[in-house]
Order: structure tokens, then C-alpha cells, then sequence
């Protein structure tokens, strides 16, 4: 299973949070709980600002 891992700016609080970028589950901020990912099937659709790249296999 590759996938990487990204380091997502929350767009209302602007926390950075590192997420799996084939989430099968909504992703939420863990400071203010706006969803930064939904899961597609695939890659998961990310909603706020993808910062870096963190690890990729």
C-alpha cells in the first residue's frame, strides 16, 4: 500500500497537522475539528493548504 503523508495548514485556525494522504476516514483538525480530508477511494480529497510532504513511499 504506498501513500505519503502530508503536512496540512487548517484554513480556519491554521494549525499544521500531518495527514495520511489515503485517508478512509474524514480527517478533522484536532484544534478547532474542521475537516482537512474526506476519503474518495483513492487519494483523499484535502481541504486546506498542503505545507510539505512529509514521507512517501
Amino acid at each position: 500500500m504506498a501513500g505519503s503523508f502530508y503536512r496540512v495548514k487548517c484554513p480556519d485556525c491554521e494549525n499544521e497537522q500531518t495527514i495520511f494522504g489515503r485517508a478512509s476516514t474524514e480527517v478533522a483538525c484536532a484544534v478547532c475539528g474542521h475537516t482537512l480530508a474526506r476519503p474518495t477511494g483513492g487519494e483523499a480529497d484535502i481541504e486546506g493548504e498542503v505545507v510539505d510532504v512529509v514521507a512517501a513511499r
